[in-house]
């Protein structure tokens, strides 16, 4: 360890003089930060198509509580990665150093999770545990990787509220390598210099003020320093490939699957007596995707080669399990037997995780798919759901690329999105007013698209006294009880959950001397308020389409006559449109609201209209209807 001794003395002397006092610090960094980067050096040596080590030093200053996660080391390692090296020391707010870290100090725990069957994947992982703000903390970490597949990025600012006063990243290779990289906000070339026959090209930044995320903003990388790096030529094991087009690395990863494509007997004849009498080729694979999903489970696994490589389907078949790689070869090696062709499919999966950067080949992604294309359409198949209807993928793989994979490479593709018209809630209500005040309510409402996505995981997934429990918590009534609750599930490529609930709520109404006050929109009232701001930065990314309709009829006690009612309101934007009216007749209140919100790019200066959007329709879903109790007639002497 004669590194970390050298590292030891040259950081002592540094932080003896002063260099890590807080007071060196400039006020612009202080604003807005929980944290700031006092010195990153990142140093990434590609030493062939087998090897690279990486070479991070950082140091960073915490501020307050809010700033402590940044203070926490944590490094995996594996069979393709080994971690050489890790120094860390700890000082106090005049960069006095407080202590230095030992190698029994390391934690080291395994990376299995809860789904994951086997994982070669551990941490070392070490926290200071300093609460006496501001303090700073230093760690040197030096890996080794066997594989070329990975390469880091680089971003200053990992996260808001995190200022900068120094941070490079250097690459290091032959002369003759291809460095590949794209840069965001970052308008310099790298530095380029030699050292003893190699390469040095280098990125810096300095005094980057810290970010405040303001809502709806766009993704990371557009906000701040951000470059991304790609291998050229790479190896993995005895696998080789290239990255420079999305084609080539298809290549690769069509390599991967080679030859384990072949099924057992018996599961042959299965998939024939299930398919060989079905003449609708789209009717044909959803049989056989339901087959797959009640034979097979999805677990984890992530050894060695085998957290890229599918596991034969041989194997699938015997075991009733696999990752999301095995359990889409699995498929795919069914669909080739009754001769339906179809196509692994990579894709980075994730709610709010469907972007890459197109242009820029190279390993983006965390799952795989299936895209089988049918006639004039393309059903799509998430082979590591047991419940989901074929043809649908929901908010983890919509409206996002995937590279498509075949014999001749990689091509980029888009997953369907789901528009307004798909992601629909359908509302209705009949409910009886008490003299006390109590709502009786039947309520069915069906929900289609995405805006069924966490009600099928829930349905699917819990018992029905624990769906029971957490509808309890999501219902926004004061004091209420649920009588009956039931759901029924249509699937298909656009699925849709129909739910009918019965619900008494004590004291929905408020009667005081002889006048009544009651909120017509019983169910679905928008939280959402905005907080107005003339020094928006960022343009505004609304992601999620979506079209709300109630119709709402309450039976009102007798005796009782409009004193005041809200006008009719109808709100048109460019974000989306609103309408909601109210009337009285034959003794009931009838309410319609109707809500659809847009997805779409906006620029900072709309933000103010938004907020005034969502204002209004906050203000006008509890708008309240006003009723005064009859006088009895007097009687006559």
């Amino acid at each position: 360890m004669l590194m970390g001794l050298t590292l030891s003395v040259t950081v002592m002397l540094f932080a003896n003089g002063g260099g890590y006092s807080v007071a060196n610090i400039a006020p612009a960094l202080i604003k807005n930060a929980n944290a700031v980067l006092r010195f990153e050096e990142m140093r990434f040596e590609i030493s062939g198509t087998r090897e690279t080590t990486l070479k991070n030093h950082y140091v960073i200053t915490i501020l307050n509580e809010k700033g402590d996660h940044w203070a926490e080391f944590s490094e995996y390692y594996n069979t393709y990665r080994e971690i050489i090296s890790v120094d860390g020391f700890l000082y106090d707010d005049d960069g006095k150093l407080l202590k230095k870290i030992k190698n029994k100090d390391l934690q080291d725990l395994s990376g299995v999770s809860g789904g994951t069957l086997m994982d070669d994947n551990r941490y070392k992982r070490h926290n200071f545990y300093h609460k006496s703000y501001p303090y700073t903390i230093e760690y040197d970490i030096v890996t080794k990787s066997k594989s070329t597949l990975f390469f880091p990025s680089w971003s200053p600012q990992g996260n808001e509220a995190l200022s900068v006063e120094k941070s490079s990243m250097s690459i290091i290779s032959s002369p003759d390598y291809k460095v590949r990289y794209k840069a965001f906000n970052y308008a310099a070339s790298p530095i380029i210099t030699n050292e003893k026959n190699k390469k040095i090209m280098t990125w810096s930044a300095k005094n980057m003020p810290a970010i405040t995320r303001e809502s709806f903003s766009p993704l990371w990388h557009e906000m701040t320093t951000y470059v991304v790096f790609g291998p050229t030529d790479f190896q993995m094991e005895e696998y080789k490939g290239n990255m420079k087009e999305w084609k080539d690395f298809g290549k690769f990863v069509h390599s991967l699957g080679m030859g384990r494509d072949e099924l057992p007997d018996d599961v042959k004849r299965k998939v024939h007596s299930i398919a060989d009498g079905i003449k609708n080729p789209a009717e044909k694979v959803a049989r056989l995707y339901e087959y797959m999903q009640s034979n097979t489970r999805y677990i984890s696994i992530q050894l060695g080669i085998g957290g890229w490589q599918p596991f034969p389907a041989k194997d699938v078949a015997a075991k009733g399990y696999g990752d999301c790689k095995a359990l889409t070869n699995y498929m795919y090696s069914i669909l080739k037997e009754v001769g339906i062709p179809s196509y692994y499919s990579l894709i980075r999966a994730g709610k709010n995780a469907n972007y890459i950067t197109e242009d820029f080949p190279s390993q983006q992604f965390n799952h795989v798919i299936l895209s089988v294309p049918v006639q004039k359409d393309t059903i799509w198949l998430e082979c590591t759901s047991q419940t989901m209807p074929a043809g649908y993928l929901g908010d983890f793989t919509s409206d996002r690329p995937a590279l498509m994979i075949d014999e001749n490479g990689g091509k980029l593709v888009r997953t369907p999105k789901y528009g307004i018209n798909q992601n629909l809630q359908v509302r209705h209500i009949k409910a009886v007013l008490g003299d006390n005040g109590t709502l009786s309510t039947n309520i069915h409402t069906c929900y289609t698209g995405m805006q069924q996505d966490d009600m099928h995981g829930m349905i699917n997934a819990l018992s029905k006294e624990k769906v029971k429990e957490i509808l309890v918590k999501q219902l926004n009534f004061a004091t209420y009880e649920v009588n009956h609750f039931d759901y029924k599930e249509l699937k298909s490529s656009l699925p849709s959950i129909n739910e009918s609930l019965d619900i008494i709520v004590s004291n929905y109404a408020t009667i005081t001397g002889k006048r009544l006050f009651i909120l017509p929109n019983v169910m679905t009232r928008s939280g959402r308020k905005l907080n107005v701001d003339s020094t928006r930065k960022f343009d505004i990314q609304l992601g999620y389409e979506y079209k709300d309709m109630d119709s709402v009829e309450i039976e009102l006690p007798a005796g009782y006559t409009i004193e005041a009612m809200p006008k009719d309101i109808a709100i048109q934007s460019k974000f989306g449109n609103y309408s909601s009216s109210v009337q009285f007749r034959d003794n009931k209140l009838f309410y319609y609201r109707s809500i659809e919100q847009n997805s779409g790019r906006y620029p900072a200066k709309d933000y103010n209209d938004l907020a005034a959007f969502y204002s209004e329709i906050y203000k006008a879903d509890r708008s309240r209807v006003v009723l005064v109790k009859d006088e009895a007639p007097k009687k006559a002497f």
